[in-house]
């Protein structure tokens, strides 16, 4: 057998497919329009809609090489040969055209012919009763009965959910050698030891199960089939594991190389040394993708491997950053085809620096967490660390459970590992439930059945801003009608429109849809598919399908939609022009009043940074300068430098919106004649909504105009107020702003100085098992000087636990502290603290011998009290 690289096999699969006449499609986003899927799992996913009868196929079919994460067996990445959180599926796709047998067939051609697997290798399993394929695999293509295996539903059937399109399934296995088998006499195909390796899964698609459960056959059959190209690749080139082909060596090396060490020396580093390779992978893949890192949904997802990666680096021994050294060496693997690595290579290694860095202060935490927890145990005299400790360090800090282990060992502790997987196992679970393909969510709906039924909306909105149309269908709450009669609120669906629909961050437009008798005011339009639907309100009149209307859109608002959504285009390019190469778009919106522009920046800008910003977007609509659109394929747009969209699909037509010498962008907007349209451009406000992600919010035109006269208006009656000139008013605010924090700085010292007269007086105290619990209730009091009170008050007594409680503007700060000699009888000020904080609805935790929290329910502030005392009562030994 001839060795092949990974990107060969990826190449060879593709052309052989082509060859039988299928359509390929580039790998779809990581980000998959199913409602029900954080992530793409599968090949088939971005075709869906199709298998489900929802839309009609764009072609009879198809071939891919489908970027695909999956995490709910993350546990399990670098402890075996095969899991991974990121790989490649090599799917062939066919809807009504071939089946079996061209697909057993064909399949049977691609690994013997093409790849030159040994065919006496070569195994395969069926559905029980499905004689098709046996007739396929042992009639065409020669199989021996004794290599074809057959196995029930759970093995060979798929389903795509309780009721739907379902059909048996064709595995094809590989014989590895008996050196990786199991030793048992029934070893064969589909076994649970590493010998026999399934390679292919062909899924015939011929049945639609009713809610009864039985098959009633499909008018149109289907082929749906995966191959792991990681998997195909350690087979081609002789590898024990997936980690050893050229997908991955390269990075291995580069990790072993950095930590001293080598591969295949110690199982504990071997699989540090896999996780970091795999999970790169999916990192980098998803930012590419446009994924950000977040606390919840895919970005969550990216932000935990990212960690995980970074704390197995730790435990090699790396310190400071280092994920950005694989970038160059993942490009060079796999830049061709994915090109969107090299394109987004500088905001990639932004945001993984970024991460990164803010990481560090989380595992600064993680740690102090641990060194708390253990200090606990041992003041109690244990020497376990309970699973569910252990399980919160990895799960909220991205502690891994050998670090946990090492740590522990350390001082002399262990580690609950049952308990630990108990909660992983949990975790797991839902992981499962929530991830699982045939659990999907997309259904037809009315929208899809006018896609379905209508051709698609002719859009004349690029150069008209009115035109005739004829009524194709009227939607209400109850759903399709033939008429409508005012007053009512309903939809309408035009053959013919020059209202722009709502995509891309653009707001629809608005304006009049006038029939004969009946004027409906548009509201919003909206698309689906290739139909655009008008939402609309009737006050009188009726409107039936079939009739002549004249659709005028309200055209002051869209030239003002057109000013910001051109000012969006200057304001992207300008910013990458200040910021730096790694700025990208991370959503918009575009609408008659202002734009909102996202953008992912470590930092906040800087006052010049703005002003920059400004000068250079401004310097555009001086120029006046005309717009440039135009249609060509997708790849002579990315050659132009067309910057795109993350969560905009593209088709191999693009429309490109160009100033020419500044901005070049895919878009499918409205957008002035000139930049000088625009008039002015003037960002009103720059803030954070998320780590690594930073947002502009801007007027231009007239808003800018109005604005900028509102300010004037303000800086004249400031001026009025302090007596002051404009060239001064900076200065004597400063000034009433220093006087006014030296009075309230006094009033402070003046309370606390009254405080520390006599503590004891302040305090209420009561015995809790020969533990003085010290309780006292301020108003106004800083943490600061709560914290000095509560030392001089613990210095009274001992042992003691203090209790300072303090309002101020509607929200109640707990501030908890305990001497040594508490923390020996087993008080943890932070256990306190975090369950009378969830009474006042809010949080709050810290270290066992001092803790901190609050919230807004200051009605409950008595109970927190009391919660308090019921727990020391718990925590304090006889």
């Amino acid at each position: 057998m001839q060795y092949r690289s990974g990107k060969e096999l990826r190449e060879l699969f593709i052309k052989f497919w082509l060859e039988k006449g299928s359509h390929h499609y580039p790998s779809f986003s990581l980000t998959p329009d199913d409602p029900s899927l954080l992530f793409t799992i599968a090949g088939m996913v971005p075709f869906k809609a199709w298998y489900l009868g929802i839309r009609p196929p764009e072609y009879p079919h198809a071939v891919t090489s489908q970027k695909c994460v999956r995490t709910n067996d993350i546990e399990n990445v670098g402890r075996t040969a095969r899991h991974h959180t990121f790989f490649e599926m090599l799917g062939n796709f066919a809807w009504g055209s071939y089946f079996k047998k061209e697909a057993i067939t064909w399949a049977w051609e691609f690994l013997t012919r093409i790849i030159g697997l040994e065919p006496e290798k070569l195994y395969a399993s069926i559905y029980t009763d499905d004689e098709e394929a046996y007739e396929a695999w042992h009639g065409l293509v020669g199989l021996p009965d004794g290599r074809i295996r057959r196995f029930g539903e759970s093995e060979n059937y798929w389903f795509m959910g309780e009721q739907g399109p379902c059909g048996p399934c064709s595995e094809i296995y590989y014989d590895r050698g008996e050196r990786y088998g199991c030793g048992s006499l029934s070893c064969g195909a589909g076994c649970d030891c590493d010998r026999f390796m399934e390679i292919w899964n062909l899924v015939f698609t011929q049945y639609d199960r009713q809610k009864d459960g039985t098959l009633v056959p499909l008018p149109r059959r289907n082929i749906d089939t995966g191959m792991g190209l990681e998997r195909l690749t350690s087979i081609v080139q002789g590898a024990d594991t997936d980690y050893e082909t050229d997908l991955f060596m390269p990075m291995i090396e580069h990790t072993c190389k950095k930590a001293g060490i080598r591969y295949g020396d110690s199982a504990h580093n071997d699989m540090a040394v896999r996780v970091i390779a795999d999970h790169i992978r999916s990192v980098v893949f998803m930012l590419a993708d446009g994924v950000l890192p977040a606390n919840d949904g895919p970005g969550y997802v990216l932000r935990r491997l990212l960690r995980r990666a970074v704390r197995y680096g730790r435990l090699l021994g790396f310190d400071g950053s280092f994920l950005c050294e694989y970038m160059p060496i993942l490009i060079e693997i796999m830049g061709d085809p994915y090109r969107e690595l090299i394109d987004q290579r500088l905001t990639v290694e932004q945001i993984v620096s970024v991460e990164e860095s803010r990481f560090e202060k989380t595992l600064r935490q993680g740690t102090e967490i641990f060194d708390a927890e253990a200090t606990q145990l041992k003041i109690s005299g244990g020497t376990m660390l309970t699973g569910n400790v252990a399980f919160a360090l990895y799960d909220t800090f991205g502690f891994p459970l050998e670090l946990t282990l090492e740590m522990a060992e350390e001082q002399g502790l262990s580690v609950d590992r049952e308990g630990f997987e108990t909660a992983m196992q949990s975790q797991r679970e839902r992981a499962r439930a929530s991830s699982r393909q045939k659990k999907s969510s997309l259904t037809g709906n009315v929208y899809t059945d006018l896609e379905n039924e209508f051709p698609a909306t002719v859009f004349t909105g690029y150069a008209a801003h009115s035109g005739v149309g004829k009524v194709l269908a009227l939607l209400t709450a109850e759903g399709r009608v033939e008429e409508a009669r005012g007053p009512a609120e309903f939809e309408v669906l035009l053959d013919v429109t020059p209202f722009y629909a709502e995509r891309g961050g653009e707001v629809g437009d608005t304006g009049l849809i006038v029939a004969d008798g009946a004027e409906m005011r548009v509201e919003n339009a909206t698309p689906h598919g290739g139909v655009i639907v008008h939402r609309v309100k009737l006050d009188a009149g009726v409107v039936a399908v079939g009739a002549e209307v004249r659709a005028e859109v309200d055209a002051a608002r869209r030239d003002a939609v057109r000013r910001n959504h051109t000012a969006t285009h200057l304001l992207h390019e300008a910013l990458g022009r200040v910021l730096g190469g790694h700025v990208r778009q991370a959503g918009s919106l575009v609408t008659d009043r202002l734009l909102r522009f996202d953008f992912t920046h470590h930092e906040a800008m800087t006052p010049e940074q703005i002003g920059e910003v400004e000068r250079l977007v401004n310097e555009q609509i001086l120029l006046n300068t005309p717009l440039d659109v135009m249609m060509c394929g997708r790849e002579e747009a990315r050659a132009r430098g067309a910057k795109a969209l993350f969560d905009e699909k593209y088709g191999d037509v693009v429309r490109v919106v160009s100033v020419p010498d500044f901005s070049t962008e895919l878009c499918g907007g409205l957008h002035v004649r000139a930049t000088g349209d625009i008039g002015l451009f003037k960002i009103i406000r720059e803030e954070s909504i998320g780590s690594g992600t930073r947002r502009v919010l801007a007027l231009t035109g007239m808003n800018t105009l109005g604005a900028m006269q509102r300010a004037s208006s303000l800086v004249g009656r400031l001026t009025e107020l302090l007596s002051a000139d404009e060239s001064s008013l900076l200065t004597k605010t400063e000034d009433l702003l220093d006087e006014t924090r030296r009075l309230q700085r006094e009033a402070q010292e003046s309370l606390l100085k009254n405080l520390m007269k006599d503590v004891d007086s302040v305090f209420e105290k009561k015995n809790v098992k020969e533990v003085t619990l010290q309780t006292a209730r301020f108003s106004g009091a800083t943490s600061d000087m709560l914290r000095e009170v509560g030392d001089r008050a613990k210095g009274r007594h001992s042992p003691t636990v203090v209790v300072m409680a303090s309002v101020a503007d509607g929200e109640c700060r707990l501030t908890v502290m305990a001497d040594d000699a508490a923390l020996e009888k087993g008080v943890n000020a932070g256990g306190l603290v975090k369950e009378a904080a969830a009474l006042l609805d809010g949080r709050g935790g810290g270290r066992p011998g001092m803790a901190q929290g609050g919230g807004k329910n200051v009605a409950a502030l008595e109970r927190a009290l009391q919660k308090i005392e019921e727990l020391l009562t718990e925590q304090v030994k006889a």
